[in-house]
């Protein structure tokens, strides 16, 4: 980190037990993310008192460069008093460790794909009740109207981006299940073929 952490204390006496915890905890944030320029954490008991159990606060602010601000804020719960303190700061990292790999993966553009929403073939011809795809390795693969998801075939149109599974009929290659992924279609001088 380009700014050390930081550790304050409000309305509670600092532990170095707690202390070593948060800088364990904040050492593990900076193997998620090795760019992390500052982490402040703030732990705290609030004045106002819930019973008789003793209630705290932990805030974690995260600065990512270039411009990304996370901040987490975690208090006991009537589940999480019996932890104290030490559950409340374990599960305020744990959830700025959640955010900071989704930050970080967005970042480096690792956005986790979903094969079933994947473009696998464009539509390049239409008729009344069939039409072609041209798959991403240029193959024409025929479909029949019964072949579309949730019988969407009238809202399909020539450079439509679809998912589809493909099996071998008695003609050739035929397409099944074809689900639209991009409804944008590409717009054509004349006729409806791409």
């Amino acid at each position: 980190m380009k700014v050390p952490l930081q550790v304050a204390f409000h309305g509670v006496q600092g532990s170095a037990r707690i202390e070593e915890l948060v800088r364990e905890r904040a050492l593990r944030l900076e193997r998620v993310c090795d760019h992390l320029s500052s982490c402040r954490v703030t732990i705290e008991k609030p004045h106002r008192s819930r019973g008789n159990a003793e209630h705290w606060q932990v805030r974690i602010d995260l600065r990512v460069p270039p411009s990304h601000e996370l901040v987490v804020r975690r208090e006991s719960t009537e589940n999480s008093v019996r932890d104290g303190l030490y559950g409340v700061v374990i599960e305020a990292f744990d959830a700025a460790r959640r955010r900071l790999e989704k930050l970080s993966a967005r970042q480096r553009g690792h956005v986790k794909a979903h094969p079933q929403q994947e473009v696998t073939g464009l539509i390049r011809r239409l008729f009344d009740d069939h039409g072609f795809l041209r798959t991403l390795d240029g193959r024409d693969v025929y479909f029949h109207r019964n072949a579309v998801v949730s019988d969407r075939f009238e809202e399909l149109g020539i450079g439509m981006g679809v998912a589809f599974e493909e099996e071998e009929g008695d003609e050739g290659p035929q397409a099944t299940s074809v689900r639209i992924i991009d409804s944008r279609t590409m717009p054509l001088p004349s006729g409806r073929e791409l």
